[in-house]
């Protein structure tokens, strides 16, 4: 007589319950489970958990340098629980420290990578445009009630022939890199390996490593950084790789603050040597008052917000679902930060 599976416990928010209950039911099949809401757990101290799911409203308005106290006990009953094996996040990047802790002692962290892709790679794209036609600079003029036509020096540049430099070919990059050609601009993805099945290039798209990332800089319009954060590459755009990209160049940041040096980053806006900067992500978030970014008439500067759209949600509990399908079965998880 064989002994009954013990339940497999999932931890989600009460929100995420209510909303996957049933879909969670029919991927479980036969397993016996059982849901935990986080909120109670919380308050009950439940350490029992084998599956966490850590949606949107879980983290909510917490960054991964402010964190509100109820997002702290969240993470305190992770870190306290000893039979936790997988934790699904509704986030592309997994760098938040908590996540770093579990990995270290052999919990599977999975990623939503891919949900907000297309989300991410038009709001680089619409941050490229803005500063490319020079809108910044027009949005203050019409403040101003000013008409100054885009003439001489203030004329914008020809898109098509520019060379845009994307670091990172992930689900992002890869969008973007086919939004940028159609727009008739020259695409170099940098990438930590020429080739790869898993990641392939279209022919037009010009390809080198991360070690090779400085031959390019120079030829480089619109340097995007669309990457996660690594040993290699944090600090990544420093004094160094700002000096070797041409003058007139612009910055996108789409990845994680922590990808540039943000002083090297001010000092190259004040000199004039970039022309500008579209930034979603800082060194600290929020955006500290005080940082000269704020009042810099090139920056356009957003909250963190690139990957933010009412789809999101769905496609990120699609992909839990699919990934606890596989987890029941057996299978491999997919998206599991290496």
């Amino acid at each position: 007589m064989s002994t009954p599976l013990r339940p497999l416990r999932l931890l989600m928010s009460q929100s995420s319950i209510d909303q996957l209950g049933s879909a969670i039911a029919q991927r479980m099949a036969h397993r016996p489970h059982e849901l935990l809401a986080l909120e109670t757990a919380v308050a009950m101290q439940r350490t029992d958990a084998d599956v966490a799911f850590i949606s949107r409203e879980v983290t909510g308005t917490s960054t991964k340098h402010q964190i509100h106290p109820a997002l702290q006990q969240v993470y305190d009953l992770l870190r306290q629980s000893p039979g936790l094996k997988w934790v699904h996040i509704h986030s592309a990047g997994a760098d938040r420290q908590i996540y770093l802790d579990l990995k270290a002692r052999g919990v599977h962290i999975a990623t939503s990578s891919g949900a907000n892709a297309q989300v991410v790679a038009t709001v680089a794209l619409a941050g490229l445009l803005a500063l490319a036609r020079r809108f910044p600079g027009l949005w203050a003029e019409q403040q101003a009630r000013q008409w100054i036509p885009l003439l001489g020096e203030r004329m914008p540049r020809d898109l098509p022939g520019q060379t845009a430099t994307l670091v990172g070919w992930g689900p992002i990059g890869q969008k973007l890199g086919s939004l940028l050609q159609a727009l008739g601009l020259k695409v170099v993805a940098v990438r930590r390996h020429a080739a790869s099945p898993q990641q392939p290039t279209p022919d037009a798209v010009e390809v080198v490593t991360f070690e090779n990332l400085p031959q390019v800089l120079p030829r480089t319009d619109w340097l995007i950084l669309a990457c996660p954060l690594t040993d290699k590459t944090r600090q990544l755009v420093n004094a160094h790789t700002l000096a070797a990209l041409p003058r007139g160049a612009h910055l996108i940041n789409v990845a994680r603050g922590e990808v540039v040096d943000e002083q090297a980053l001010v000092s190259a806006l004040q000199s004039g040597h970039l022309s500008g900067a579209f930034l979603d992500v800082f060194a600290h978030e929020p955006l500290p008052t005080d940082s000269p970014l704020w009042a810099m008439p090139q920056v356009m500067v957003t909250p963190h917000a690139a990957g933010h759209s009412d789809g999101n949600e769905q496609r990120v509990s699609q992909m839990f679902l699919d990934n606890l399908q596989r987890y029941t079965a057996g299978q491999s998880l997919l998206n599991v930060v290496s």
